[in-house]
């Protein structure tokens, strides 16, 4: 690397930048969330219309992904949770479904809730 002066650092910088802790969340010691393409945004500001096939067909995957691991049984109340966007009779968003996932899977990242 090329010193201000000019000369060359030969990755000293990058050595001393290693000794810091690494963050376990790049994104979180950065202060953000990751970015969401608009087309994703707008489609969230969109309501969902009650749809009994589509809310029944995810709950049958989630159903059929369900098993005895921790993993899959995260991802079948994902998707059980997404199914909820076709209930009439939920009340959640997508922006709630990725803020919940988030907050589980940070959880999981501690070792769980205790420490």
């Amino acid at each position: 690397m090329i010193g201000e002066d000019g000369a060359d650092r030969g990755g000293e910088e990058d050595e001393r930048a290693g000794d810091e802790a690494d963050p376990a969340d790049p994104l979180d010691a950065a202060g953000v969330d990751p970015v969401v393409p608009a087309s994703a945004a707008d489609a969230a500001a969109g309501e969902f219309p009650d749809d009994d096939e589509v809310r029944a067909f995810l709950r049958e995957v989630a159903a059929d992904v369900r098993g005895d691991s921790s993993e899959s049984q995260q991802l079948s109340a994902i998707i059980y949770r997404v199914s909820d966007l076709y209930d009439p009779d939920e009340q959640t968003s997508p922006e709630e479904i990725y803020l919940n996932v988030r907050h589980i899977m940070r959880i999981k990242e501690q070792g769980g809730i205790e420490r």
